[in-house]
């Protein structure tokens, strides 16, 4: 697949929209795309050729399936996004720097063009991330670096499927392309917590469907599918109960030391009663979370994947079970501007939300 001067070059300057602003920064954005780009090979042709094992060849072809069944069912803006795949020789393209003051969630941000004030910032070099948060730190911030394995361009060019993903399992990858195509159809500038739930909500639910439509409603892959979601759904009812503790806590008249005792005790309930919950399920994609040290900007990096994923879920339910549907009334809220979030349908007496587990967070001695 030919990338033109003008391709690579438009794709370097929206890197650096999203993720920085120096010009040593935008050589190294525009080597990175570069790399993606001058290495995509259409899905297709490798479907062609001779030599490949099995289980990639299935990843493949369900990549496809997948794309045909977001643009075809779910009329989601596909375009040429996951027809390519592009070798890249290692897991980790970005590090992920978030920084959130101790006794706030309120989310230090840097502004960019086009995407609007971002909550996070990327870093392709560890040493880069790791001295801004030690900046950060200084000035009283909580921090936290995350791995990430892709960045997508929102549609503005057509994202390959990148090779490590080929090792997810298919539940997960289906998720994934779903993911990031949900990006390219809706993004509202400002609001990543809204983007990345509504994302998180459309792969997941949207990987059901798929897998009960490919495979039938009993196969182990649709099974899997619903198991991913109902583990999504109470991690987020446990985040979100947990969230509105802190925020009571920060927003209360105590001084800042007894705040700052005090959250340590939300945080050792939070990890007790996830473990108290999560008993006999080891399993769960979230157990780790029981045993993770935790702080202001962990629980917030989270917290950007599953705010709210229960009133997503009701308008689900109420829109006949048809996800098409959810979509498109979740679009027409975000339409009308403001916070997208205020903008969804309000929650129902007896709903899905109404019904969340309460898991005594509060409650601290």
């Amino acid at each position: 697949m030919p990338v033109t001067l003008k391709t690579l070059l438009s794709g370097c300057l929206l890197l650096l929209t999203l993720w920085g602003c120096s010009a040593e920064y935008y050589i190294r954005a525009a080597y990175e795309e570069g790399r993606i780009l001058w290495r995509r090979t259409p899905i297709t042709t490798m479907l062609a050729e001779d030599g490949l094992g099995p289980d990639v060849r299935r990843k493949l072809q369900m990549v496809l399936d997948v794309r045909d069944f977001a643009a075809d069912r779910l009329r989601l803006n596909v375009g040429g996004s996951y027809s390519a795949y592009s070798y890249v020789d290692r897991r980790v393209l970005l590090h992920v720097l978030t920084a959130v003051p101790k006794i706030a969630l309120e989310p230090h941000t840097w502004w960019f063009p086009i995407v609007g004030r971002m909550p996070y910032k990327g870093y392709f070099d560890p040493d880069d991330a790791r001295e801004e948060a030690r900046s950060l730190a200084a000035q009283g911030y909580d921090t936290n670096i995350r791995p990430a394995g892709a960045f997508s361009t929102l549609g503005w060019f057509d994202d390959p499927l990148l090779g490590h993903l080929l090792k997810l399992d298919r539940v997960s990858l289906a998720e994934v392309v779903l993911h990031e195509l949900l990006h390219n159809t809706l993004f509202v500038k400002g609001s990543v917590a809204f983007n990345e739930s509504l994302a998180n909500f459309v792969g997941k639910r949207g990987a059901i469907d798929f897998f009960v439509g490919r495979n039938g409603p009993h196969s182990p892959e649709a099974l899997a599918a619903r198991r991913a979601w109902r583990e999504e759904l109470e991690f987020s009812g446990l985040m979100m109960e947990m969230v509105g503790c802190l925020r009571e806590l920060y927003g209360g008249n105590l001084p800042e030391a007894d705040k700052l005792r005090r959250r340590e005790q939300v945080f050792t309930q939070s990890r007790r009663q996830w473990a108290r919950a999560l008993e006999g399920r080891p399993d769960h994609r979230h157990a780790s979370f029981s045993r993770r040290p935790l702080d202001n900007a962990v629980i917030l990096q989270s917290l950007l994947y599953v705010t709210d994923l229960a009133r997503f879920e009701e308008i689900y339910r109420r829109e006949g079970k048809q996800l098409t549907r959810a979509i498109e009334a979740v679009r027409a809220g975000a339409r009308d501007g403001g916070d997208p979030f205020d903008m969804l349908p309000a929650s129902t007496p007896g709903g899905i939300a109404a019904k969340a587990v309460t898991y005594g967070i509060c409650e601290t001695p």
